[in-house]
């Protein structure tokens, strides 16, 4: 099963696998039934989650509705944490999780808009260093995984920073090595083999390192940073297999 998923993930474009993943998930969530992990974005027991990942992690990606660590996290934050799932909000998902799609796209309190370069789930196409949008447009904005595929992220958050209403809130996590100081970026790395070795996958342009709330200050955010899972305590974190060394980056547009 790592070999085969390392192989999806090498091999077929991201569009492709975001349309066909769905199919797979009715066998994988048979074979994987059981009780001994939940996933709090769908509900659904398994004996185990499946393994995920070019450096494959074992039990991480929900049979189901294929949510991971980082998701499962962020799903559990807004529903504790937030009035997420009954204030009215103005909300810009780019790059959406198939995870969390067809959840937010059925809240009623959401004025729900997708964006990616190319995914079949998006309502428009646009590249984020330049989003099309006007300024103080929403309240909240995801975009996970992202920025360390971009050219310029400073460029990018602070077009973020822009298109947000002032007390609005955005989720942005990064893949981040925690044992770096600063984020490790080369210009000249353009090899994807290279790129894979020193930025961990071959589309990656920099490692994240612990500055990553600095950059985002510099585009003006506010930041919080939360170890979420220690938070919730070991059981919970061992049940919906929760990353439980990730910062939840919090980036607030104050007035």
């Amino acid at each position: 099963m790592k070999t085969l998923i390392r192989f999806f993930i090498r091999t077929i474009p991201r569009p492709v696998l975001i349309k066909f993943s769905g199919l797979f998930s009715w066998i994988f969530r048979f074979w994987y039934r059981g009780n001994s992990v939940e996933c709090p974005v769908c509900g659904g027991e398994f004996r185990k989650f499946m393994p995920y990942g070019i450096e494959t992690r074992s039990n991480v990606l929900c049979p189901k509705c294929l949510s991971l660590e980082r998701h499962r996290l962020i799903w559990i934050y807004l529903q504790k944490e937030t009035d997420f799932f009954s204030r009215k909000l103005s909300f810009l998902h780019v790059a959406p999780e198939q995870c969390f799609y067809p959840k937010f796209k059925k809240m009623s309190n959401l004025d729900y808009l997708t964006a990616d370069l190319e995914s079949p789930l998006a309502d428009m196409h646009f590249d984020l260093h330049d989003i099309p949008l006007e300024d103080n447009s929403f309240d909240f904005f995801m975009c996970n995984h992202v920025m360390e595929h971009v050219e310029d992220d400073a460029k990018v958050m602070r077009e973020i920073f822009r298109v947000l209403r002032p007390d609005g809130m955005a989720i942005l996590q990064v893949p981040q090595d925690y044992s770096l100081e600063k984020t490790y970026e080369d210009a000249t790395i353009t090899d994807p083999l290279d790129r894979e070795k020193h930025f961990l996958q071959k589309d990656h342009v920099r490692l994240y390192g612990m500055d990553y709330a600095v950059r985002l200050q510099r585009a003006g955010f506010e930041v919080e940073e939360i170890l979420y899972a220690k938070i919730l305590g070991d059981e919970l974190t061992e049940r919906y297999r929760l990353p439980e060394n990730e910062i939840l980056y919090l980036a607030r547009k104050k007035n």
